[in-house]
């Protein structure tokens, strides 16, 4: 498949960007868009527009509207098993679709790397039709005197006519609300912090996992994989599936839900199709053998945003 960012430190950096600033309205010299002054978007994951599995009540205790969030707690981690039956540690994200959002990265006529302190662009946040945790890569290409941030908007973008190149590259970048927490990653040594973005000329925050280096499939999707996951009570039951809780060992948050690749493995996504196994069979699934030798129950019951965050060595 061709590529037009090759190498995950390339598109790492696209993804890292540094200051930002403002326009000026007059056609004076661009001072670029500065986002400690700009208006915040407001991020909300559990509403009934951007949540299916995690949507606030007023009895789980998701986090209000433009809360920050700590994604290493529960129900926002889980603790499964490699294939091989090790430890594994993976943040949940929610259902995500397999068709990306387009995430749009500047570059400067004739230059291979992306203006510096520009911030990437987006076009839609969670709650908006078409918004995904997964982005496309598209390469906008700006003239030479270009004044970073001083476009921040996609509708800026299409206004200048900018040339817009689509690559086949993919980025796992949960948009959150600012302060939000996610403290591990895989590699251990792998940033965690938060980047800034831009949507419709209001400043966005976005975590980066780069555990692997992701492309779109030949349908231009995001790649799935399979996923083994069981419930205290099995979705064909009473007040069963995700509402009830993944089924864990007595006095433990291990779970017996079992991945069927790991980051090193050409197979890997961290956008897992889940299948549901009969729970009556947790104490003999030890890892992905002993798994499919399980009944399913539900096949396919949705795909999920779980990256992968630290593996037992």
């Amino acid at each position: 498949m061709n590529r037009t960012f090759s190498a995950l430190p390339l598109i790492a950096g696209l993804l890292l960007t540094l200051t930002a600033c403002k326009k000026d309205k007059n056609n004076n010299p661009a001072t670029g868009r500065d986002p400690n002054t700009a208006d915040p978007a407001m991020i909300d994951r559990f509403s009934s527009a951007a949540g299916h599995l995690q949507v606030r009540t007023s009895t789980n205790g998701l986090p209000a509207a433009g809360a920050p969030i700590n994604f290493d707690q529960g129900p926002f981690i889980t603790r499964g098993l490699t294939p091989a039956g090790k430890i594994v540690d993976y943040y949940n994200f929610d259902i995500q679709p397999q068709k990306p959002a387009p995430i749009y990265v500047l570059f400067k006529s004739g230059e291979s790397t992306p203006v510096s302190g520009q911030h990437n662009i987006i076009d839609v946040i969670p709650g908006d039709a078409n918004y995904n945790d997964f982005w496309q890569i598209y390469k906008v290409t700006v003239p030479s005197s270009y004044v970073a941030n001083t476009i921040t908007s996609y509708q800026e973008i299409t206004a200048q006519g900018y040339t817009i190149t689509k690559t086949n590259d993919l980025v796992n970048c949960p948009v959150v609300p600012k302060g939000s927490t996610a403290a591990k990653r895989f590699p251990a040594t792998s940033d965690n912090s938060l980047t800034i973005g831009w949507y419709k000329d209001k400043v966005v925050y976005y975590f980066n996992f780069f555990e692997k280096a992701l492309t779109v499939t030949p349908d231009g999707l995001v790649p799935v994989a399979p996923i083994y996951v069981t419930f205290n009570i099995n979705p064909n039951q009473s007040s069963g599936g995700p509402a009830s809780g993944f089924k864990t060992e007595q006095g433990s948050d291990q779970t017996h839900n079992v991945l069927s690749v790991l980051p090193s493995d050409a197979g890997y996504s961290p956008l897992w199709a889940v299948a549901v196994y009969d729970n009556s069979s947790f104490p003999s699934v030890k890892d992905l053998t002993t798994v499919k030798a399980a009944p399913l129950l539900v096949p396919n019951a949705g795909d999920v945003n779980c990256p992968v965050v630290s593996i037992q060595q």
